[in-house]
């Protein structure tokens, strides 16, 4: 007989764990994060476990998903569509590897591995390899008919592929998600309209299948992945997931070419470790990885224990977002005098780091999110590594919260802030500003600037602390001794980090002008005015007239550059600088009549090139007038692509960008400049 006290918490958790169920399956708004969620239901099972008495049919422990919308007409599942047991460690995955291989009575066995897709779950019915219907998982036995909107998918074959030999009727499983590209650009055509933002791809993907207009549903891109044959009706099947897997993808069905045949758990965590690495870089959102058993004949012997197989589980990654309170909105005052706002948190883990601050941009992002001090906010890390709030949960939202105003006076040196018509930062505008001070010369000494190595954060604090440094030039006069007798600091540490300092004096011209501080000049636009001017001086002297005059350079970057120049105080610096030994010229002149041909192209550049390394082929491209960026949009021009090219390559052909050989770029350049000369 169970204890009442028990019974008590496996109500309180039925409860809790339902409500949440249905915020995030059917409503789309979760309350709480996934780890939050997978904890109270790991508590719940250990319970159930120890009072198998207390099990009901309607236990979240014994259902998947929730309930289909009464929007949509039902549909009954010929078989069953199975949850995953979860291992969120390696002795998770070893106790479901034992106990599976117990029950068949073996030592190992093959698994078939393959990045678990967030999204939803469909189900894909084709009749004399006609697409019949498509219905979501619902509750593992009843989900919801959403054949129109599934039709809008292209990657969703409406006919499979003539030539193979067909079953009269068959059903694949699969997932479908919202890309990571699609899902931002439908959250920034939703604040363009006022909409409140979609939480992530997950809720994303659920909300468009879900549309009772199809034509919603066509306007926002959807994708898919089939992972798995649900049943056929005629014909024959392969005898393992691998085999079945291939034998769809000829039918002409999408299956992730990532999926990975293992014979042991080194190679099934060898698996996890490269996803759990390499999943940021996909243009789709995973939580974990799905390990099968590959026999199909030892997955029917295992069978199922409640809607979960014995044969197959999910191996997570750490939770991506998470929700959290925001305790405070603090300000932090850049290099430029920018007023950037950040929130403090209750301390969370997200992908597996402890997340305390997060980035919330600007006053507009703030009031176009509605974030407010006390609310309950969706983490993220923004790329996975920068963390961002996403927004707030407004239905855990106190009714007495305020909307969030920036401080009229600058938190730092108590300066009145300004804020220009058209700019979106408030700013302080004294240049003595402490907190611009240490900003300033924070990003002077990194490594994208002077590369000064052993001059770190907490050094820069402590030597503007004591006043060993005011600005730039101060660096170059510290001595061996005046440092070595600074706290945590001996002779050989001090000793090295003068070296390091004198090493910087050569560092090259871009590198000098972009660690200058000029507001908007960054390191493109470094290497532009390096090798248009050669020089820090004859930059100092320019008009905005020869500044616009370089391609990639507008009014705006020109007039920051000028006024830059117009303080006194910023020239009598680059003379400090001179004096202290920092090399202010190129070491080659100024190539002013290089021919431009790429003036207005942007590539990417993507693998391994024989003839340039990276930095050369995008220096090749600059020289030229051209753009190199990171990543591949519909404004790429060309993206260059050499041996075992990554994920940009494939970014290329969906956007059908043109691809270029190292030879093919050459060429380009020649034949583009021999245009140029014959016009």
């Amino acid at each position: 007989m169970a204890d009442t006290s028990a019974k008590a918490r496996i109500d309180e958790l039925r409860e809790q764990l339902n409500l949440h169920n249905y915020r995030y399956h059917v409503l789309d708004s979760p309350l709480i994060g996934d780890s939050d969620y997978d904890a109270m239901l790991v508590e719940l099972r250990q319970l159930e476990s120890f009072n198998p008495d207390l099990v009901t049919p309607d236990s979240p422990t014994q259902r998947v998903g929730a309930a289909p919308s009464p929007e949509f007409h039902e549909v009954q599942h010929p078989q069953p569509m199975l949850s995953l047991g979860n291992a969120f460690n390696d002795d998770d995955l070893l106790a479901w590897h034992t106990r599976a291989a117990g029950l068949l009575e073996v030592d190992s066995f093959a698994m078939v591995c393959e990045p678990k897709i967030d999204g939803l779950a469909i189900a894909l019915t084709y009749e004399n390899g006609k697409l019949l219907r498509g219905a979501t998982r619902g509750d593992g036995l009843r989900g919801e008919d959403v054949t129109p909107n599934v039709r809008t998918i292209s990657s969703v074959p409406l006919a499979l592929q003539s030539g193979q030999k067909l079953p009269a009727r068959i059903e694949v499983r699969g997932e479908v998600y919202m890309p990571r590209d699609a899902f931002a650009q439908l959250n920034e055509a939703r604040t363009e309209r006022g909409e409140q933002l979609i939480a992530n791809p997950r809720n994303g993907a659920a909300g468009s299948l879900r549309q009772l207009d199809p034509n919603i549903t066509a306007q926002r891109r959807l994708d898919v992945w089939i992972y798995a044959l649900g049943w056929t009706e005629g014909g024959t099947t392969p005898d393992t997931h691998t085999d079945v897997m291939a034998w769809l993808r000829d039918l002409g069905f999408r299956v992730n070419p990532e999926l990975r045949r293992v014979e042991s758990l080194q190679g099934v965590t060898d698996y996890h470790t490269e996803w759990s690495e390499s999943r940021f870089h996909k243009n789709y959102q995973t939580d974990g990885v799905v390990i099968k058993i590959d026999r199909l004949d030892y997955q029917r012997h295992l069978g199922i224990v409640g809607r979960e197989p014995r044969w197959a589980t999910a191996f997570k990654f750490p939770a991506e977002q998470a929700i959290t309170k925001l305790l405070a909105i603090k300000i932090n005052v850049g290099r430029t005098g920018a007023l950037n706002p950040y929130a403090e948190l209750e301390p969370v883990q997200v992908s597996g780091v402890t997340i305390q601050n997060a980035t919330l941009h600007n006053e507009q992002d703030i009031s176009r999110k509605d974030i407010r001090e006390g609310d309950y906010v969706i983490i993220e890390r923004a790329g996975e590594v920068i963390p961002r709030v996403v927004g707030p949960v407004l239905d855990r939202r106190d009714p007495e919260s305020v909307p969030f105003e920036m401080p009229s006076e600058c938190p730092s040196c108590g300066t009145p802030v300004i804020h220009e018509e058209g700019e979106a930062a408030h700013r302080c505008v004294n240049s003595r500003c402490p907190a611009q001070q240490y900003e300033r010369i924070r990003h002077f000494v990194s490594k994208a600037a002077m590369d000064i190595e052993g001059l770190g954060e907490k050094l820069v604090a402590v030597l503007l602390e004591q006043e060993f440094i005011a600005d730039f030039p101060d660096i170059y006069k510290l001595t061996e001794d005046q440092l070595a007798g600074m706290e945590r600091m001996g002779e050989k540490s001090a000793a090295n980090l003068v070296s390091a300092i004198k090493q910087s004096k050569a560092r090259p011209l871009a590198a000098v002008i972009a660690a200058l501080g000029i507001f908007h000049v960054g390191g493109e636009t470094a290497e532009l005015l390096a090798r248009r001017f050669g020089s820090v001086h004859r930059l100092m002297d320019t008009t905005e007239d020869e500044l616009q005059a370089i391609p990639g350079i507008g009014p705006i970057v020109a007039q920051s550059i000028v006024e830059h120049y117009q303080n006194e105080g910023n020239r009598l610096i680059v003379t400090e600088l001179a004096q202290a030994g920092v090399t202010l010229e190129a070491e080659v002149s100024p190539e002013t009549d290089t021919p431009q041909p790429f003036v207005g192209m942007r590539f990417v550049v993507t693998g391994r090139l024989d003839g340039f390394t990276r930095s050369e082929t995008e220096g090749f491209i600059k020289e030229r007038g051209g753009q190199v960026t990171g990543s591949v949009s519909k404004k790429t021009s060309y993206v260059v692509v050499g041996e075992e090219p990554g994920s940009k390559a494939d970014d290329a052909q969906r956007l059908e960008i043109p691809s270029l050989t190292e030879a093919a770029l050459r060429a380009l350049a020649e034949d583009s400049q021999m245009g140029e000369e014959q016009a």
